[in-house]
């Protein structure tokens, strides 16, 4: 389940960084942005924050047998955090942008939703 998950929001989460928001990222962020991304807190976030989806996300909605469950709360988990992240930066950075926490926590919401709902349903295939 836990690789699965991993591999599933990885993928979307890296075409969505890599391919299509870098540009709108850069605009917005890129006077903060390092040279190049910082691969170990990258791989640690993601092992970490697939934990709490899991737990709070896919787990429950597998024991209620609920695509819609996982959806939802999938999405809630990641309105939740990715809020916590944008608005902590919206509060206490310089020129963080406004554009960038609508459109991140906005993101945050799709991909955990997103993920939480494709994990369920190839884990319902295999018959977890």
């Amino acid at each position: 389940m836990y690789i699965i998950t991993l591999i599933i929001f990885f993928a979307i989460d890296i075409i969505w960084l890599g391919f299509i928001a870098k540009d709108i990222y850069k605009e917005h962020l890129g006077f903060i942005m390092g040279e190049k991304t910082n691969w170990i807190a990258a791989i640690v976030f993601y092992m970490v924050y697939i934990i709490g989806l899991i737990f709070f996300a896919l787990n429950p909605a597998l024991q209620k047998d609920s695509l819609i469950y996982a959806a939802l709360v999938g999405g809630f988990f990641g309105l939740i955090t990715y809020a916590t992240y944008d608005m902590t930066n919206l509060a206490t950075l310089k020129d963080w942008s406004i554009f960038i926490t609508a459109i991140d926590i906005t993101w945050g919401t799709l991909l955990c939703s997103a993920t939480s709902s494709i994990s369920f349903i190839i884990l319902r295939a295999m018959g977890v």
